[in-house]
């Protein structure tokens, strides 16, 4: 059985999870950017709830909805919800994406996802996990097109994929008429290859400012601008 896992403001209880808490989500939750003050908010393929809450901490959105195909996630999912500081504001859909974009007629000012990453098909024993991280159960391109149905016209879209999807990614993107606004490369530390893309996207064509971050100096010794990007959360940082 998972333990919960504990932020500074809200507790994530994860035991029916196929997908535990861990540094995808928490880097996207952190990172992506508030500043357009989004009065709504839709985090796709919710998990726990992890970023739909961390980004209920750092906005003043009205709505943060969230969706999930998983039963026992989506059930862990609105637990967590009703237990925040902030569960008037949250809402689960149990629901596919594909579900979502035909029924719901509003568009939202933020969308974020920390989608299933492993195209090919892995069998770790346990079907709830292997549906959370293979993308045949939600492909890219299922992704972006939605994105574009369901994002407001001055909306962003952010995303956490592994960093060598990322330049497919960025073409079916602009095939939508989404274009990368900020992209930050993840390395483990200074001498790893680059293991992740943060990618933020919008409907306007500009320069897109490019990033790197290392998350580790050595083991168990975080970089400062790991720290600053993550210390509103973790309860040891």
């Amino acid at each position: 059985m998972s333990e919960p896992f504990r932020f500074k403001e809200f507790t994530v209880n994860q035991d029916r999870c196929a997908m535990k808490i861990g540094t995808d989500g928490v880097l996207l939750g952190a990172w992506v950017s508030v500043e357009n003050n989004p009065s709504s908010i839709l985090d796709i393929g919710a998990g726990t709830g992890l970023i739909a809450l961390m980004l209920a901490q750092r906005s003043n959105a009205d709505t943060i909805d969230a969706i999930e195909i998983d039963a026992d996630a989506y059930e862990q999912c609105v637990d967590n919800f009703e237990a925040s500081p902030w569960g008037d504001r949250l809402f689960c859909y149990h629901a596919g994406l594909d579900e979502m974009v035909d029924e719901i007629e509003e568009q939202y000012d933020l969308i974020v996802s920390n989608p299933p990453f492993y195209k090919e098909d892995v069998s770790s024993g346990n079907s709830s996990r292997d549906t959370a991280r293979q993308n045949s159960s939600l492909p890219f391109d299922e992704l972006v097109e939605s994105i574009s149905k369901l994002l407001s016209p001055a909306g962003i879209f952010s995303v956490v994929i592994p960093f060598k999807e990322e330049r497919k990614f960025l073409e079916l993107a602009h095939d939508y008429g989404l274009y990368p606004t900020r992209i930050l490369h993840v390395k483990g530390n200074s001498i790893s290859k680059t293991k992740r893309s943060l990618l933020e996207f919008s409907f306007t064509k500009v320069n897109p400012t490019i990033k790197e971050l290392y998350i580790e100096i050595k083991r168990h010794e975080y970089t400062l601008e790991y720290k600053a990007l993550t210390n509103a959360f973790y309860l040891k940082m």
